[in-house]
């Protein structure tokens, strides 16, 4: 299918043009059509929008859609860390999308997976899980001095073998991109109202700290 890639500023500039039309198969995604312009687009933090409405890596395109790469505009100020709970499968590509930047030679990415049961439930209390989320993340970039990170946690069915918590980290070296990616995710398991169950019965936690 064919779908054309708008481009702006800098993007516009490497490219020598300003859109692109590309070739994807069925089915594919933003994140597909970012990889196929990887050589432009690489290293910078992108917003993408398809057919003129803010879309994520993960979000489907069809054939004729128009996707627009927009690259950070001048002046632009520090945005909130990407957080998300997902009632489907979490992608660690786009996860890792989110933390590319032109000033990391390290980006760490881990991925807590269901073991040993079939499957396990989670539950979330959401508006406020989003909030502690967004910032233990954004507690982490400063403390280590981040060039970016992202965390989204699945709820609902996680089958065996399958992601139900992504966190990515990148830093300028890997000391700083791995303390600050197991800050994130041990502090996500300690402070997030986040709830699982091993193939129906609910496991028991620890109070959170009322920090």
């Amino acid at each position: 299918m064919k779908v054309t890639v708008r481009l702006f500023a800098i993007l516009r500039q490497r490219a020598g043009s300003d859109r692109l039309e590309l070739e994807l198969p069925e089915g594919a995604r933003v994140a597909d059509a970012l990889a196929a312009v990887d050589h432009l687009a690489g290293g910078l933090r992108l917003v993408m929008a398809v057919n003129r409405e803010y879309a994520a890596a993960e979000d489907p395109l069809a054939p004729g859609d128009e996707l627009a790469l927009i690259p950070p505009v001048s002046g632009g100020a520090t945005t909130a860390p990407h957080v998300a709970i997902r009632d489907e499968a979490l992608s660690l590509d786009a996860v890792a999308a989110r933390v590319r930047d032109p000033r990391a030679g390290a980006v760490v990415v881990f991925e807590g997976v269901t073991r040993d049961v079939g499957w396990l439930d989670y539950e979330a209390y959401a508006e406020m899980a989003i909030e502690q989320m967004q910032a233990i993340v954004a507690a982490a970039v400063e403390r280590h001095g981040l060039c970016a990170a992202a965390a989204e946690h699945r709820i609902g069915r996680v089958p065996l073998t399958e992601p139900s918590v992504i966190v990515a980290a990148s830093a300028p070296h890997r000391g700083e991109a791995f303390a600050g990616a197991r800050e994130i995710i041990d502090e996500i398991k300690a402070r997030a109202p986040i709830w699982k169950a091993e193939e129906g019965d609910w496991v028991e936690g620890s109070p959170p700290p009322t920090r």
